[in-house]
């Protein structure tokens, strides 16, 4: 078997893609800001920064913080709103070679339906990333913490948008398994697993929080444990595929990640530290297939047995 015999092609329900290597939203501007740095064709997927159906500020400085392992970052999905993005992002999007995954959220349904029906129609687009999961803006959470909310926003959109539909969530919540399944219900193509964890940074010197927002989402190196937890967990509850995020930064990560039942994975810090990563992980990645005697991606995906431990060196 040779590396050029593996086959990297993953399928996410109605969505197929050419490898599972994706960039998570926010993390990665509208792609026009790598074009220098990366060969974004080579990329699986890329999601550009979140959009909402009217412009937002965002939240008030400061807006990220560093800490241990990971980053904070409290944005509060500043965009300039589906306008522009329609006008001036989506027709750059559409011919940088590869699937572009469009994130949009909404404080109600009716936003989500409304901006999924209108994004889905368009030429370029070939799936909608449901965000029910952003941890630092009013009402961002609420469609991601149940499942009987989740699976209503799902169906909803589900019925009027033609394209495949991930649906993005939290974990913050007390089961994000019992949440999928409303997600799997409502008739998602998958989910994504995990949106940021939510945390704060304070600055003891000034009592004072240091993100303007008080909190924010945790992301990076620290929160993949989490992540892969709740991969785990929801490959056990749900049948429908799941697309890994958290802390994803090299090879390592994402074989750990596909072999806890991710069919694809997003990179999302990363990228602000090390933005060809992406590219250089799929470089690795068929050799890492090989070696478990696979010659597909999906050969991999949820071959984890918990039952075997790894005994004490």
């Amino acid at each position: 078997m040779t590396t050029q015999t593996i086959d990297l092609s993953v399928t996410l329900g109605r969505l197929r893609l050419k490898n599972p290597i994706m960039v998570a939203s926010g993390t990665f501007g509208y792609a026009r800001e790598m074009e220098n740095v990366v060969d974004c064709s080579r990329l699986g997927g890329i999601l550009p920064k979140t959009i909402t159906a009217l412009p937002r500020m965002g939240n008030a400085p400061w807006r990220t913080v560093e800490v241990t392992a990971g980053l904070l970052n409290a944005i509060g999905l500043d965009n300039d709103g589906v306008e522009v993005f329609l006008d001036h992002h989506l027709p750059y999007l559409r011919n940088v070679g590869t699937s572009i995954v469009v994130s949009v959220a909404g404080r109600t349904s009716d936003d989500f339906v409304e901006l999924a029906d209108r994004v889905g129609h368009c030429e370029g687009v070939a799936a909608i990333e449901l965000n029910l999961s952003c941890p630092n803006v009013s009402g961002g959470v609420d469609f991601g913490t149940s499942p009987e909310s989740c699976r209503r926003v799902v169906e909803a959109v589900r019925n009027r948008c033609p394209v495949p539909i991930l649906a993005k969530l939290t974990p913050n919540v007390t089961s994000i398994a019992d949440v999928a399944r409303g997600a799997a219900d409502g008739g998602a193509d998958g989910v994504c697993l995990i949106n940021t964890v939510l945390a704060m940074a304070i600055d003891w010197r000034k009592r004072r929080p240091m993100l303007g927002n008080v909190m924010g989402g945790m992301s990076g190196p620290a929160i993949k444990p989490i992540a892969l937890r709740c991969v785990h967990q929801v490959k056990s509850a749900v049948d429908i595929p799941i697309v890994g995020i958290g802390g994803i930064a090299s090879l390592d990560d994402v074989m750990q990640f596909l072999v806890a039942g991710a069919s694809a994975i997003q990179i999302g810090t990363a990228n602000y530290y090390d933005p060809q990563g992406s590219t250089r992980i799929l470089d690795e990645l068929p050799s890492a297939i090989a070696s478990l005697g696979a010659t597909a991606v999906a050969e991999v995906v949820g071959t984890l047995d918990a039952r075997k431990t790894q005994s004490p060196q």
